[in-house]
């Protein structure tokens, strides 16, 4: 008899970044009055989901993001390495147009199919990969919830659906608070699924960029 278990990849909400800065891993960048809202609606998308397991990046948005989860289905959260940011060595900085002409920028971007200004897609993925399959068995039969951000939740789902790493990041398909759910048969990745419990919010404009 097969034994279904649901992994939900869970972006965290739009976090406060008035200066438009790549903040990354950078410590202390905290979610907006939006983005509290926005990891309230995620955590009504879940009503009546079986969840048994909560997992958490360790930064300060993804732990806040995780908070009203773990409160409607009262769990402990796992805080876990292996979900966090993508390192870039553009962290900490603003860009913007004008960063096309600075020499720190333009000298990083030789090889856009590693990428070569970062953590290389295939070590995200690997990561990735391991925390999936922990989780699973975590959750065995059940459903689990990994707060994480939008690169790695992106590769996670490119490598589940067999395509190339390599991307445009402004075709992502990972919104603020959204839900990337892997439907495994046993051990077997049965469907991938896409939801944006929060996408009343976002607005008329672009969707506040965040990691």
């Amino acid at each position: 008899m097969t034994t279904t278990t649901v992994v939900h990849l869970l972006r965290h909400g739009e976090v406060y970044n008035p200066e438009k800065v790549l903040y990354g891993r950078l410590p202390d960048y905290h979610l907006s009055d939006r983005g509290h809202r926005m990891a309230e609606m995620a955590a009504d998308w879940f009503e009546g989901h079986d969840i048994a397991a909560l997992y958490s990046s360790p930064l300060d948005r993804t732990q806040e993001t995780s908070k009203p989860l773990q409160k409607a289905f009262d769990l402990p959260v796992t805080l876990d390495d292996r979900l966090i940011e993508a390192t870039n060595m553009f962290e900490g900085m603003s860009l913007s147009a004008k960063s096309a002409r600075d020499i720190r920028v333009v000298s990083r971007l030789y090889n856009p199919f590693l990428p070569s200004w970062g953590e290389p897609y295939q070590v995200i993925v690997d990561r990735m990969v391991e925390v999936i399959k922990a989780v699973r068995r975590a959750a065995w039969g059940r459903e689990a919830v990994c707060v994480s951000h939008q690169l790695p939740i992106w590769m996670a789902r490119r490598a589940a659906e067999k395509k190339r790493l390599w991307h445009r990041p402004d075709l992502r398909e990972c919104n603020l608070a959204s839900v990337t759910s892997l439907t495994f048969a046993d051990q077997r990745l049965a469907s991938v699924s896409y939801a944006e419990p929060a996408a009343v919010l976002y607005g008329d404009g672009p969707v506040v960029p965040g990691a």
